[in-house]
């Protein structure tokens, strides 16, 4: 059987090949209703599936979205991924994911297949993004939106949350309960010290701190960010003579380790120990007690991202667009810090 092409298309449809290219792409042109139909209809009739491989090839540009994540096992990343492919598929687009695993070469590595499969354009939430990376994506002029982070190796456009403001709040609250100081729970010894939103959260915590008079000179603990790990320096930090009365998780992920490590330990939650975390992932609300956190809307990051990636305008010189988006994030008061509802 003969393939479809568009010139069947467009002699059923008795219009030009570059009416059904409208119709087709939505765009650049606008097309009349009845002659949209028309082409709609001989579409139906033919079986016509276009060639994106060649529709890509023609507009150096695919219907893909590239998405890289440091890693999508952990709930916070992957719920961020499902809110994008939401936000992506109501624009007609699909994504590409890639696992960095928190690795800059193999940040480098997705950035350079992605952007050689012509992606629409590409979303990052980057870890540490290096001067290797940064050079890739001047060399592609890749449209390229920094989701949750903002790396200090570039200044591009970004969609962000308050975390700073969201973990002052957090540990506000915890101190509202009598404590006399709350331990923070940060990130690696490998964490930006600018542009990521663990380092924001421990700033939050700073200031929070000094904004009540206390001290944060050895109550700050390195930890990974997955419940895992965070398990096991939790196990540590309260099994010690000098536990601390609450505590403050820069990721729910470690706080649910911390929760855990509190269980074995028969450590009393919140009786004993207040926790507080960041990000109110959806098991946050199902943790024994439910954990007290700071929420983010990540469809609406996600929308805005999208949204960003697929303008061809934010980048113009004098566009007037904001090129820097931040959401607001807000305290998600559950039983984990003291508190009876």
């Amino acid at each position: 059987m003969a393939k479809v092409t568009r010139d069947d298309v467009a002699r059923l449809a008795g219009t030009s090949t570059a009416v059904v290219s409208y119709v087709i792409n939505n765009g650049p042109r606008p097309v009349a209703p009845a002659t949209r139909e028309r082409v709609l209809a001989a579409i139906e009739q033919l079986g016509y599936r276009p060639d994106r491989v060649a529709q890509a090839m023609a507009s150096r540009r695919t219907d893909l979205i590239g998405l890289i994540v440091p890693d999508a096992r952990q709930p916070f990343f992957g719920e961020m991924a499902h809110a994008v492919e939401q936000a992506a598929s109501e624009r007609g687009k699909m994504v590409l994911v890639g696992n960095t695993d928190y690795v800059s070469e193999r940040e480098v590595h997705y950035l350079r297949a992605f952007l050689g499969m012509r992606v629409s354009g590409l979303i990052l939430v980057s870890h540490a993004l290096n001067d290797q990376a940064a050079a890739e994506i001047d060399a592609w002029d890749a449209r390229v939106v920094l989701l949750h982070e903002r790396p200090e190796a570039i200044d591009d456009v970004a969609v962000v949350t308050d975390d700073v403001g969201g973990a002052r709040a957090a540990v506000a609250h915890l101190l509202e309960h009598g404590h006399p100081y709350v331990a923070c729970i940060g990130g690696t010894a490998e964490t930006p010290a600018v542009g990521d939103p663990v380092s924001d959260h421990v700033e939050g915590w700073r200031r929070a701190m000094e904004d009540a008079g206390l001290s944060t000179e050895g109550r700050c603990f390195e930890a990974p960010y997955n419940r895992y790990d965070a398990y096991q320096v939790a196990l540590g930090i309260l099994s010690g003579p000098d536990r601390p009365p609450a505590v403050f998780c820069s990721t729910d992920d470690q706080a649910v380790g911390v929760l855990r490590a509190a269980r074995e330990l028969r450590i009393d939650v919140p009786g004993e120990l207040a926790v507080a975390g960041f990000d109110d992932i959806k098991e946050a609300a199902l943790t024994d007690p439910p954990l007290t956190t700071v929420a983010t809307d990540r469809s609406v990051m996600a929308r805005a991202a999208v949204d960003l990636v697929l303008d061809d305008t934010v980048r113009l010189p004098g566009n007037g667009q904001d090129r820097l988006r931040v959401v607001p994030s807000h305290l998600v008061v559950r039983r984990s810090c003291g508190c009876g509802g």
